[in-house]
């Protein structure tokens, strides 16, 4: 198999975690388990058998999802892969779009699965709203660069105008509108566009990548020497092997009984946090209280509802903006664990009730009488249930050589832009290793399957380390709300 030639990226953008060697095309063998007989293939060897297993209900307990993780069986690939390995991929976020990426890189070939009705990205989210052009960037707001492989993929995009270094005014904003500049080294960049657009570019000069989107994949089954995923029953195509791009009770309940449990037993470690974002356009710009200046983004102490606020409007138009001002608000881990409910049927009780609220707290943090801020003329909640981790691996990535099956996101080295695309690169580059091997000694590419998580100090945004403010505040996260 050769491998393909993307003009986009040198080689040292994507790195591999070894050596990097040809692909030599393995022998076919059959596969066996150790968790249990080979079963004997169907009547239609093209998807696995059946085993009526009664679904679990949707508030499936953390408890019973953990005892089902701990008790499950290894299975244990002793057949080499396919002459023409296929990967699957769960989940279409920034992790998951390099994976896939760096598995092209070295010739191999890869399905992507997404949830997003709206498109790829995962929390590279930009929510546009007709018919007055109303734009959110509703997820990641910014990001900072700080490796060299990053790097290079953010000079590509800023060679073809999809990013920008964000300029305008951010710092950190005081209950009652005192405001503090922060330094602006190290550079903040911002897609031109909004986020989402710099997902779709990843994958443009991409031959070898397939996307499927919207689909949930609900179940993952080895079966005759691959493994077969599906989605809510209908068979969704089988890979040699398979990355979990996403996290949070999702991915939990799919490595509940896959028969992963040392990937299972992971991903169980994380902890998350909950974010609400609200979206609210104003007819006029906000009044900014006792501070003089006017600001486009602030990390905001002091009030239990709102943790940070931007101008969508000034950030992504700037001066071309003449009409509806565009904010996105974050509120507090505490707030969003206060008030969490299903993300994705939020009663419109609970959605009234926390607009509601993070419009008080934007108030207070401006040091605007009660009463005084502006109605405003569009707003919607969400909630981002599995938003930022509170610890981590600080790993780049993990995989279990004889489940071919590994994990990659921006929790395993902490929470930004740039840690997803390093953990995607990493894993991808990983994978195609093991892929190359014949198999002989699995346990050479064993990574992170029993690396112990540390605490992340802070878990709301605005608190995580990345530049030397005054002393009596909080350190701030180099990007807020990242994928």
């Amino acid at each position: 198999m050769a491998a393909s030639t993307l003009p986009i990226f040198s080689s040292p953008f994507l790195f591999p975690l070894k050596t990097q060697k040809s692909f030599k095309p393995p022998k076919p063998l059959t596969i066996t388990c150790s968790s249990q007989e080979p079963r004997k293939p169907s009547k239609s060897p093209q998807r696995p058998t059946s085993r009526n297993r009664k679904r679990a209900p949707y508030g499936t307990s953390r408890r019973s999802i953990l005892k089902k993780t701990f008790t499950q069986e290894q299975v244990k690939f002793t057949a080499a892969v396919s002459a023409d390995p296929h990967v699957g991929i769960i989940g279409g976020g920034m992790a998951g779009l390099l994976c896939a990426l760096s598995l092209e890189k070295r010739g191999v070939k890869s399905t992507v699965f997404d949830t997003g009705m709206h498109g790829l990205g995962g929390r590279m989210g930009t929510r546009v709203i007709d018919p007055r052009q109303l734009i959110f960037d509703h997820a990641a707001q910014f990001f900072t660069v700080s490796d060299s492989r990053f790097a290079e993929l953010v000079d590509y995009w800023l060679e073809k105008g999809l990013v920008r270094q964000w300029k305008g005014l951010v710092g950190q904003l005081e209950l009652g509108g005192q405001f503090v500049p922060l330094p602006s080294s190290p550079p903040r960049f911002i897609g031109a566009n909004g986020m989402r657009p710099l997902a779709d570019s990843l994958l443009s000069e991409a031959s070898m990548v397939n996307i499927e989107r919207p689909c949930w994949i609900s179940k993952l089954e080895p079966f005759n020497g691959m493994w077969y995923l599906s989605e809510n029953g209908k068979p969704r195509g089988q890979f040699d092997a398979i990355v979990i791009a996403h996290n949070g009770k999702c991915a939990n309940r799919l490595l509940a009984s896959s028969g992963l449990p040392l990937i299972a037993r992971q991903m169980k470690r994380l902890e998350l946090s909950s974010i609400w974002a609200l979206l609210a356009a104003f007819e006029h710009p906000l009044p900014m209280g006792d501070s003089k200046v006017t600001f486009e983004g602030a990390f905001v102490k002091g009030v239990d509802s709102v943790s940070w606020m931007a101008n969508n409007s000034m950030k992504l138009l700037g001066s071309q903006s003449d009409g509806p001002h565009c904010w996105t608000f974050f509120s507090t881990a505490a707030y969003g664990k206060q008030n969490k409910v299903p993300q994705e049927n939020i009663p419109t009780q609970t959605a009234e009730k926390v607009t509601t609220s993070m419009l008080e707290g934007v108030e207070a943090a401006l040091g605007l009488s009660k009463g005084s801020l502006p109605r405003p003329i569009y707003s919607r909640v969400q909630l981002w249930g599995a938003a930022l981790p509170t610890n981590t691996p600080d790993i780049q990535c993990i995989f279990d050589p004889h489940g071919r099956a590994g994990i990659c996101g921006d929790w395993l080295l902490g929470s930004n832009l740039e840690s997803a695309a390093l953990s995607g690169m990493a894993l991808g580059n990983h994978i195609a290793d093991y892929l190359q091997s014949d198999g002989s000694c699995p346990e050479e590419f064993a990574v992170g399957l029993e690396k112990e998580f540390q605490a992340i100090e802070g878990h709301d945004i605005g608190q995580f380390a990345v530049a030397e403010i005054p002393a009596t505040s909080p350190k701030i996260q180099d990007d807020c709300m990242t994928v």
